[in-house]
């Protein structure tokens, strides 16, 4: 059972999600849009089950789950450097918690998907017919055949009757992918107008994968340790 905690609660919001997955997309692309719109943390989602570790970033403690607003453009951003694995369900339901308490517009969902291609390509699913139109006439391409796992998979599997959007681009490698992430936020960019100045954008987003990279190795390290301190114990 997960607990939300808000201190505002923001009318009509857009909800943008993105969890540690493949090429940490989700995590890097969340990161971007909290410093450049300047959203305030406002919330988390908190379990006994997330791995109890915190981490630390101009000395403010960072949740493993937060949510942040940025009011201006009355967009909500849940940001995870925790790893979610096992509690994909759960979260979803918190989503839904979000969705339905506040009355949101749509929920889009960012994810990286496997790929071999030097250039990562885009793709979008939705099941709104406006946003189809804007996904559209942004000249990014529909995902007719494919696999979606995660968190993402379970809004949709769950959850039909909600306005939600999946952003998808290719990345072929598990470390922090920067380049990739950088191709979502340009597409976000376009659907919803944020006004993004894409000349530092490279260079902000190898900065955010040097620091996530970091804190995810720490936290796998965190992750892998009562496992082997089991193993000694047990001989």
């Amino acid at each position: 059972m997960m607990q939300i905690t808000l201190q505002k609660k923001p009318k009509n919001p857009i909800i943008i999600e993105g969890f540690p997955g493949l090429g940490l997309i989700g995590t890097i692309t969340t990161e971007f849009l909290i410093k450049h719109l300047k959203a305030k943390p406002i919330g988390n989602i908190w379990s006994k089950e997330l791995l109890p570790v915190v981490a630390i970033h101009e000395n403010k403690i960072v949740q493993p789950l937060e949510i942040f607003y940025a009011e201006k453009e009355n967009i909500l951003i849940v940001h995870a450097l925790s790893d979610i694995r096992g509690m994909e369900w759960d979260i979803s339901d918190s989503l839904m918690q979000l969705y339905r308490e506040l009355d949101a517009k749509e929920i889009i969902s960012i994810e990286g998907i496997l790929s071999t291609n030097q250039k990562p390509q885009v793709y979008y699913f939705t099941n709104d017919t406006e946003a189809k139109k804007k996904f559209d006439s942004a000249g990014i391409l529909q995902l007719k055949e494919g696999i979606i796992m995660g968190v993402t998979a379970a809004l949709l599997l769950k959850n039909k009757d909600v306005i939600g959007s999946g952003i998808f681009v290719e990345s072929h490698t598990k470390l922090p992918d920067s380049m990739s992430a950088a191709k979502v936020i340009e597409i976000l960019d376009k659907y919803l107008g944020l006004k993004i100045d894409y000349k530092p954008l490279i260079q902000a987003a190898s900065e955010f994968e040097k620091k996530l990279k970091d804190i995810i190795q720490q936290s796998q390290r965190l992750t892998n340790q009562p496992r082997k301190l089991k193993m000694n114990y047990f001989g």
